[in-house]
């Protein structure tokens, strides 16, 4: 039984009823997902961000200079139960996958989709590429922030419907766990409050659960928040090297394009876009028309702040799950070959962002930072590059020598891949904050940068080494060079703090 002052009325114009579940094409389609997400999930190794981590995991606190903690505890996790197989490591990704696409599926079927309808949905998430292969691929905070929004969405669309407010109360609790993945998710809540305000549920906001379960979310963030102003709230600094990044990838006039092609080359982009129009436009939407603003409004958001695209990934499955219901409607059947057509093709593209190609593909393939699929290679030849030359050492200088680099990639990767060396420090992004080297080491093996730079911190600086990945791939460290800096001129609380840079590079 729902308790008094939990259930009210649907909405007029709201399906009183829903079609049944179409379980078995539904879950055929996220098994059909998750089992490619796994036949190339090992194909060729961890990127870099799993590393770091992974390494975050080991150094478990409150928060980090760019993340809330929940991604580094799965990550510690699941590397204790996996640790030498990437596979095992990805499969939280995988199952999450899986359950994005079903929850698709169910947005539709609240909206009165059929079968087919829901069928639409689920295919429509599992082709598309940011869903599948960008954010289903890895273990990432992006990953994991983009089926959360989907299940919140899921929930609020429900209670429209059914206008059971135990839903606002689980979409509060499901909130409160994002925060802990990502400082995203209140932008959605911003938009769908102001414009549910407008054009109605306006009761959504200040239903009593909602906002018990938005002081929950709350009161969860505040050890992550006192972190964050414990140490100079790191994460707005943060914020100004994604802009920066975004810019070089084409900034505001490129957002767009790339939402679209993430949302998927043919079926994404054109539900998308359809979806976004008949939340605004469909009478038979009318109930659900608050979300075709806050959907704009999210979009517009991220576009002024210069965020990434994908950040309105989460977006994605509503904005299917419109398109697959009213297109069901009105295709005649001479189409439905040409939509079966689009769905093939667009599966296709998702897959092909998949690491398909064999390592050996890579090899001379000119560096490019947008290229992602390069940075899964080699990071056990980085841990070799440099455990070589740290061992090359005599026994007295590795005794007074620590390793030091200068991004957060290449620490984490020592730190995973050659354990049996003094434990790496970087003053890159987050890992400048797992804190500085012992005092006793007076020397270090640093891994990139410059000779000129390195030498305003020892007495001695001298090449002994470069990365090689082991594959004659050109990624982010293959050829970096191997310093030996000997003497440095001064303790390090006094250096550790001209080590700090949340850009990339130093």
């Amino acid at each position: 039984m729902v308790g008094q002052g939990t259930a009210h009325a649907p909405r007029a114009g709201a399906p009183a009823s829903v079609p049944a579940f179409a379980r078995v094409p539904v879950l055929a389609v996220a098994g059909a997902a998750m089992a490619v997400l796994l036949a190339f999930s090992g194909r060729h190794g961890y990127h870099g961000d799993e590393l770091y981590f992974i390494a975050a995991g080991r150094h478990l606190d409150w928060g980090y200079a760019d993340q809330p903690p929940l991604l580094p505890l799965l990550a510690l996790l699941t590397d204790t139960l996996f640790p030498s197989s990437v596979m095992g490591f990805r499969l939280p990704a995988i199952l999450l996958t899986g359950l994005g696409v079903v929850i698709a599926a169910l947005i539709a079927r609240e909206l009165g989709g059929g079968a087919r309808a829901q069928l639409m949905a689920a295919g429509a998430y599992a082709c598309s590429p940011f869903l599948l292969a960008g954010a289903g691929h890895i273990l990432a905070t992006h990953m994991v922030d983009a089926v959360l929004w989907t299940v919140i969405c899921w929930l609020v669309v429900r209670w429209v419907r059914v206008r059971d407010d135990r839903l606002l109360f689980a979409a509060a609790l499901v909130t409160a766990v994002d925060l802990q993945v990502k400082f995203l998710i209140p932008v959605f809540w911003v938009l769908v409050t102001v414009s549910a305000l407008v054009l109605g549920p306006r009761d959504l906001p200040r239903r009593p659960l909602l906002l018990a379960g938005g002081v929950l979310a709350v009161v969860a963030c505040v050890p992550t928040l006192a972190w964050q102003a414990a140490h100079g709230w790191p994460q707005l600094e943060m914020n100004a090297i994604v802009a920066s990044e975004v810019a070089f990838a084409g900034g505001r006039a490129t957002f767009l394009p790339m939402a679209l092609e993430q949302a998927g080359i043919g079926v994404g982009a054109l539900a998308l876009v359809l979806g976004v129009w008949w939340l605004l436009r469909s009478p038979r939407l009318r109930p659900y028309r608050f979300l075709g603003p806050a959907v704009l409004g999210v979009t517009a958001v991220f576009w002024f702040t210069a965020g990434r695209p994908y950040y309105v990934g989460g977006l994605f499955a509503l904005c299917f799950a419109v398109a697959a219901v009213e297109l069901d409607r009105v295709l005649v059947p001479r189409w439905r070959p040409v939509v079966v057509l689009a769905y093939v093709l667009s599966a296709v593209v998702a897959v092909s962002w998949l690491p398909v190609r064999p390592v050996s593909d890579y090899a001379g393939t000119p560096y490019s930072p947008m290229n992602m699929a390069l940075e899964e290679f080699g990071w056990e030849g980085v841990a070799r590059s440099v455990a070589a030359a740290y061992t090359s050492l005599p026994q007295g200088e590795q005794a007074r020598t620590t390793v030091v680099t200068e991004t957060y990639w290449q620490a984490a990767a020592i730190e995973k891949f050659a354990p049996e060396l003094p434990e790496p420090h970087s003053g890159s992004r987050g890992y400048w904050y797992f804190g500085a080297p012992p005092e006793h080491a007076v020397d270090a093996v640093f891994v990139g940068s410059t000779r000129q730079r390195l030498l305003g911190y020892f007495a001695g600086v001298r090449r002994v080494g470069e990365v090689d990945n082991g594959h004659d791939i050109n990624n982010v460290t293959q050829g970096e060079p191997i310093w030996l800096c000997e003497g440095r001129v001064a303790p390090w609380p006094e250096l550790w703090p001209r080590f700090r840079h949340m850009s990339f590079t130093w």
